[in-house]
């Protein structure tokens, strides 16, 4: 029998407990790793991007996630991130992930316009009000 560990997940919304993992593998910024049970402590942070996870001998199970903090302690694996989406299914998971970085692209670009559009007003208020006081 093939030793396993729980696999605790965090998000902004919601948690899910995952029990009888036996492998997990993802990748940080200096590559891939893998922890199977009684690996000892371990922390670091997941980059964008897709990891997975084995129950016994089942198949993976496909992990999409735009960053997360993975912690590994007696035998419990805790991811904590913004938001996650499991899926069996590769090709279903890595096009749910792909319109996930778009849609976040575009919030990033849509909130950068917005805090240049905010400094344009300050800087104009700015010299209208300077050219209040100078007369």
């Amino acid at each position: 029998m093939t030793s396993q560990f729980v696999l605790n997940l965090f998000d902004a919304t919601h948690e899910q407990r995952i029990t009888g993992v036996t492998s997990f593998v993802g990748e940080d910024s200096t590559g891939s790793f893998g922890i199977q049970s009684n690996h000892a402590r371990f922390m670091t942070t997941l980059i964008f991007g897709l990891a997975r996870f084995s129950l016994g001998t089942d198949d993976w199970h496909y992990l999409a996630l735009p960053g997360a903090v993975v912690y590994f302690n007696k035998n419990e694996l805790t991811i904590s991130t913004r938001h996650f989406l499991i899926d069996t299914d590769l090709e279903r998971i890595s096009a749910l992930l792909e319109q996930q970085l778009i849609t976040e692209e575009e919030n990033l670009r849509a909130t950068r316009e917005s805090l240049y559009r905010m400094e344009q007003a300050m800087l104009k208020r700015m010299l209208l009000l300077k050219r209040k006081t100078v007369w």
